[in-house]
């Protein structure tokens, strides 16, 4: 079921606290944690705790969890004192989403030219 945390996936096993991450900040709706595989020197997930493959179907069903989860990402960026970052949201595996659980990914601490990829 939507919004329901599924047993295959890795974010809701992080956000369950079954896998372990280094969590940056947490709030009723979400988690945000360093990537494993740091794309730049500040590199943070912040992923809704409700479970939704991406972000275009989280945002159809949970429009105040998606508003949620992009303010977290100003509050990450503010805590990690980032002058300017890029906040990236990869929806489907031609985007480059690997896991199918919503999130953001939240780069800074060099400069990151455009276009990106």
């Amino acid at each position: 079921m939507a919004g329901e945390p599924q047993d295959d996936c890795l974010f809701c096993k992080v956000v369950a606290g079954q896998i372990p991450a280094t969590v940056v900040r947490e709030t009723e709706t979400t988690v945000a944690f360093r990537d494993i595989n740091p794309q730049a020197p500040t590199h943070v997930l912040v992923v809704p705790r409700a479970h939704y493959r991406d972000i275009a179907t989280l945002a159809a069903a949970e429009p105040a969890i998606t508003a949620d989860l992009l303010h977290e990402t100003g509050e990450v960026a503010a805590q990690e004192k980032l002058d300017s970052y890029r906040v990236v949201f990869n929806t489907g595996s031609g985007a480059g989403q690997t896991v199918w659980h919503a999130h953001a990914h939240v780069l800074g601490g060099r400069g990151l030219q455009w276009p990106p990829g």
